[in-house]
């Protein structure tokens, strides 16, 4: 089954008991916008997850900017929002899915397969006329037991094996300015990781926001090999969630996240930085 259902499908199930719905929504460089949002008004019985508090821990001098949290912290929050092995979760955004495609990332990654992110984001659920709840629900806590995918994440010392002797292929997911060093608006050296690849993650949308559908996403990746072994980034590891939900959609399996990326990279002075189209 599809990762990324409609909200005519989560419309239909909004009350089932089993059914956790998780808003993500998150401004960059606006830390408190997106759960002020939240506050406001949001899909009935939504949790809010923070991208800064409960998707990413503290920053340090090396992991990037929005480094993996720490697993225990987020198993208890998993449980204290009532979320157990078997809870179906469907998690939404404002931004196109790149906040509901981290929190998603990172369900699979502590083992928590039946996880969804819905296609529309909340400025379409509300513009259809569905309805909206400025209450916060109260949540049974739930046991969850972890089984982490440590195969799904892969360090910088992997990336840089990996771009030398091109064990995996790699894939940038930044604009294509921020990939060829031309701007740099967030982190402070421009480029690219030697002999990545660029695939902007907006490319795997419509012009209406909603996501290309499977064989679209086939498509958008057809010069890739199947059996091939696949590196993501980003500038934080937010957005290449987007690309990995994607090339899973189309049918890719092997595919890992560069937690730390560009972010990460560019922490450690010895590695190279590439400008040029690869």
């Amino acid at each position: 089954m599809t990762s990324i259902i409609s909200k005519q499908w989560l419309l239909a199930r909004l009350y089932e008991p089993d059914l956790i719905i998780v808003d993500c929504r998150f401004v960059m460089g606006q830390p408190q916008a997106g759960r002020m949002a939240y506050e406001e008004e949001h899909i009935p019985g939504a949790v809010y997850f923070d991208l800064d508090i409960d998707l990413a821990s503290k920053v340090s001098d090396h992991g990037g900017r929005h480094p993996l949290p720490d697993m225990e912290e987020f198993r208890r929050t998993l449980e204290r929002v009532g979320i157990n092995n078997d809870t179906r979760i469907v998690a939404y955004d404002d931004q196109g899915g790149a906040m509901a495609s981290r929190f998603w990332w990172l369900l699979q990654y502590i083992g928590h397969s039946s996880t969804y992110i819905m296609n529309e984001g909340f400025t379409n659920w509300k513009g259809s006329g569905y309805p909206l709840s400025d209450k916060q629900p109260i949540r049974i806590p739930q046991s969850f037991t972890p089984h982490i995918q440590h195969n799904m994440v892969v360090t910088m010392e992997g990336v840089s094996k990996a771009s030398v002797d091109h064990t995996s292929l790699l894939i940038d997911s930044r604009e294509p300015n921020r990939y060829l060093g031309l701007e740099e608006p967030i982190d402070s050296v421009a480029g690219h990781i030697p002999r990545a690849i660029n695939r902007f993650w907006k490319e795997l949308k419509m012009d209406n926001g909603t996501w290309k559908s499977t064989e679209e996403l086939r498509n958008h990746f057809k010069d890739i090999p199947r059996d091939q072994d696949i590196i993501v980034y980003c500038g934080s590891g937010v957005t290449a969630c987007p690309n990995i939900l994607g090339l899973y959609e189309a049918g890719y399996t092997q595919v890992k996240l560069y937690a730390g990326s560009w972010s990460d990279w560019i922490s450690y002075s010895e590695n190279p930085i590439a400008t040029e189209e690869e």
